[in-house]
């Protein structure tokens, strides 16, 4: 059966052509019809389904109840569908009608008899998806048909969990109605509880609340009420503080930690209403004589400015005018309330430190950003915007001529190359594949680091002799590491490529590529000058592709001299059979290569080894192996 017709079945079931699909199906016997319903078609977006799933996706009924009735399509195939930018794996026809909201659909499903708790690859639940797209009637009906409220996914959300994240509050009291527990737990810690306050939806935390839901601390110290705070949801704040169960000192931590919030909050920023809080707890901690609740001292913090916390309501109303003196309190007190380890603590740093960017404040900037930095970095967090947004604000400051100090470029790289460490290791751990996610951070960091060491090419003549020892010795356990990018391009790949590519938010000012100086630099900390790409493809054979042979031609020059003083192989061949000298788009750069031919009797040797294709696996010492299969398949004449 061909592939085309094939295609033809699955593009009638998605459009909703039932009469045309039955047309197709009917003129096939039993076998073929089977192979035609029950195997997927793969779309250009990345969906991967069966003619069922993918017309209950859509919520064409009249196909699906044509299939049941003529045919006897597979109820509980799985596919792989998209629901608002997610990837589902795993998903059945009925999973995909209930996300999508067909509830006609559901119902011939169900009535055909699907099985209502089919999971995903995720464990999410036909009931689970209805909770998330807010479709009661379809929640209703899953559930007076079996459907288990109480099946989590593999996070161990719940049905509630999503609806009260979601604030669908009519969901949300129909599980609590039907037995959900409000105080199951999230492996993260949190509960519906929590979901709700984090997000802002009051009416479900007061219908929690009604159902004895708990205030349940999560994995890093956070519990609905501080969420509510840290999250700037003001109307949450002010009625679970009125709560019974919170306490005096429960109170003034959320109420100080919402004040806080709203002084660096990039989409809720209010530093009037920053005050008006900070104020407000302060009269708090001493609206008893008898027992005033002091601040717990933290060790003041450089990157805000050292800054110790007001202790009393005067030396609070002394700041209340000054912006920058409110921001570092604000900045203060969020660190000394959540603690170091809470992931949400860096991100007003970034945003108060992109202020400063904004306003041409680079040294307070890089100070707020490097503490946000180790941050991330000491609770395992990705960096990879982080160092993105260093590499962007450094190549500013040179571009306009602000001077940088080179220690903070440093610094910033050793970050790098810790982060390149750790994606190494998840890329070498035991039994682990590698998931596009890690496979995007790692090119994502390759081409940061990228550009923070041409970025220090450019501080180079102002570097102190000890800073340039740790420059290279930071680039030498970076080419020690071996990681690439998906098509096997190393660093050294990358320096000699034009089509490298480059961010384009002040970054390209400052790294273009090929550059001859961060390609040097590299060779120098020990990168290969013959490693090979996917194609075989060594660094030598890239910069000869390099189609500014005239207006560039030092670049070219530079780095072709470079490569080949430090061992590249001229003759070299790629997957094409290609040497340098072949694979050269530009007479030039003929020109410079021949100048630079140096075939040496090894090389030879090694050519006639792979062209007469003589055994030598096993016969010559291991290191040799390599050198040989350097040389690949082809002619063992010279240029």
């Amino acid at each position: 059966m061909s592939e085309s017709f094939k295609n033809r079945v699955y593009y009638a079931a998605r459009d909703g052509m039932a009469i045309t699909l039955y047309t197709l199906l009917s003129d096939k016997n039993g076998i073929e019809v089977t192979k035609l319903l029950n195997n997927s078609v793969v779309e250009d977006e990345g969906q991967h389904c069966t003619p069922l799933i993918i017309a209950a996706r859509y919520g064409h009924d009249k196909v699906v109840k044509m299939l049941l009735s003529k045919f006897s399509p597979d109820l509980e195939q799985e596919g792989t569908v998209k629901f608002d930018g997610y990837v589902i794996e795993g998903a059945s026809a009925l999973w995909c009608a209930a996300g999508a909201g067909h509830l006609n659909v559901v119902k011939i499903l169900v009535k055909a008899g699907a099985d209502v708790n089919h999971p995903t690859k995720t464990n999410s639940t036909p009931l689970r998806a209805a909770c998330f797209d807010g479709r009661l009637d379809i929640v209703k009906y899953l559930t007076d048909h079996s459907a288990d409220i109480h099946i989590a996914n593999k996070y161990n959300n719940t049905c509630l969990m999503i609806a009260a994240y979601k604030g669908h509050t009519d969901v949300a009291s129909f599980l609590l109605e039907h037995g959900a527990d409000p105080n199951e737990k999230a492996h993260c810690g949190a509960t519906a509880l929590y979901f709700a306050a984090e997000s802002g939806h009051l009416d479900i935390v007061k219908k929690l609340l009604a159902y004895n839901a708990k205030f349940i601390v999560n994995e890093v110290g956070m519990t609905a009420l501080k969420a509510a705070a840290e999250r700037t949801r003001a109307d949450i704040v002010d009625y679970l503080v009125d709560q019974p169960e919170i306490s005096k000192e429960e109170q003034i931590e959320a109420l100080e930690l919402l004040g806080a919030s709203y002084a660096n909050d990039k989409d809720n920023y209010c530093l009037e209403l920053a005050y008006l809080y900070l104020h407000r707890t302060m009269v708090l901690r001493y609206s008893d004589p008898e027992n005033i609740i002091r601040k717990k001292f933290i060790p003041p913090v450089p990157a805000y400015e050292n800054w110790i916390e007001c202790q009393t309501l005067p030396e609070l109303e002394a700041i209340a005018r000054n912006q920058n003196a409110l921001h570092m309190e604000a900045l203060t007190i969020r660190e000394r309330i959540l603690g170091k380890h809470n992931p949400e603590v860096p991100h007003p740093v970034i945003f108060r430190g992109a202020v400063f960017a904004d306003n041409a404040r680079f040294d307070r900037c890089i100070e707020l950003w490097l503490h946000a930095l180790d941050l991330r970095q000491l609770n395992n967090m990705s960096v990879v915007k982080d160092l993105l947004r260093f590499a962007q604000v450094f190549s500013q400051m040179l571009h306009v001529g602000v001077e940088i100090v080179y220690n903070h470029v440093i610094m910033v790289l050793k970050a790098a190359v810790i982060e390149l460490g750790k994606n190494k290791q998840k890329l070498t751990a035991p039994g682990s594949t590698v998931p596009e996610s890690l496979a995007d951070e790692i090119e994502a960091n390759l081409t940061t680091t990228l550009y923070l060491i041409t970025i220090l090419t450019n501080l180079f003549k102002k570097c102190p002799g000890n800073e340039k020892f740790e420059v290279r010795r930071l680039i030498f356990s970076l080419n020690k590491l071996n990681l690439t990018m998906r098509d096997g391009q190393t660093l050294l790949h990358l320096s000699c490529n034009s089509e490298t590519p480059v961010d384009d938010f002040h970054t390209n000012d400052v790294c273009k590529f090929p550059c001859a100086e961060t390609t040097k630099l590299l060779i120098q900390c020990g990168a290969d000058v013959n490693a090979m790409d996917g194609e075989r493809n060594t660094p030598l054979h890239i910069i000869v592709h390099y189609h500014k042979p005239i207006s560039d031609f030092a670049t070219l020059h530079s780095i072709i001299v470079c490569l080949t003083e430090a061992g590249a192989h001229i003759d070299s061949v790629n997957i094409r059979g290609e040497t340098p000298l072949d694979s050269a788009s530009t007479g030039v750069a003929e020109i410079i290569l021949k100048a630079q031919a140096k075939l040496s009797l090894k090389c030879i040797a090694a050519k006639a080894v792979k062209y007469f294709n003589l055994t030598y696996q096993g016969q010559v010492p291991h290191a040799l192996e390599s050198f040989i299969e350097l040389h690949g398949p082809g002619s063992i004449k010279q240029g």
